[in-house]
């Protein structure tokens, strides 16, 4: 393993804001009192495979009467975000690394009121492994509140058509979507901020999608 990397590993686990949930725990410190830590009683707002964490921080910048966590597996990709969110100090801010499919057991039922997946891997062969499959959805609802949000940005129009059709398929209430993100005027909230991989995307040429759908 390169030395940054185990450098990022290694500062990442004396972040305040960031947490670990390790396959096999059965017990989590956070799961059901993710509002003490914040310290209020704002709406909880996940990003999954948050990667570096722009997206996380980005919103947590935009929306300060909000948290916002950012899940993923890899420690040295959430350093960046964490380290960001520590130096800026945003007290509505954290990262949890664990599995996707861990969810259930760091957070407890209607503790998390919307889902941001922002390009996630599509996975092309393995539907039942994509963020926004009905293994997972299932696994949201059990942790969101009533009508909760989840949101998909991705350049994948495979991904894209795939969760459209589970929504029409199990009559899911879709709130917004396209299929070109950036050839259309308004969507502000959506576009305002990007990742490291939607800039790359775009400068590739290639489409966003977007979906807005209720559980």
């Amino acid at each position: 393993m390169p030395k940054r990397k185990l450098q990022r590993f290694a500062e990442v686990e004396t972040f305040p804001n960031v947490f670990y949930l390790p396959f096999g725990e059965e017990k989590f410190s956070k799961k059901g009192v993710w509002n003490k830590f914040f310290g209020n009683n704002n709406p909880i707002v996940l990003e999954l495979g948050c990667g570096k964490g722009e997206y996380t921080v980005g919103l947590a910048k935009k929306y300060p009467h909000k948290n916002f966590i950012g899940v993923d597996i890899k420690g040295n990709r959430i350093w960046r975000g964490a380290k960001t969110a520590v130096e800026d100090k945003m007290n509505n801010v954290a990262f949890l690394r664990t599995r996707i499919d861990l969810i259930e057991k760091a957070f407890a039922k209607n503790e998390v009121s919307e889902i941001w997946i922002t390009f996630p891997d599509p996975q092309p062969k393995k539907e039942n492994k994509r963020l926004t499959a009905m293994v997972f959805l299932v696994r949201y609802r059990k942790i969101m509140q009533q009508k909760g949000i989840v949101h998909l940005k991705t350049d994948s129009k495979e991904l894209f058509d795939f969760t459209m059709k589970l929504i029409q398929k199990n009559k899911l209430k879709l709130l917004d979507s396209t299929d070109d993100l950036y050839s259309q005027k308004g969507r502000e909230e959506v576009k305002s901020i990007q990742t490291y991989y939607e800039e790359k995307f775009l400068k590739q040429g290639k489409k966003i999608t977007y979906i807005k759908f209720q559980l």
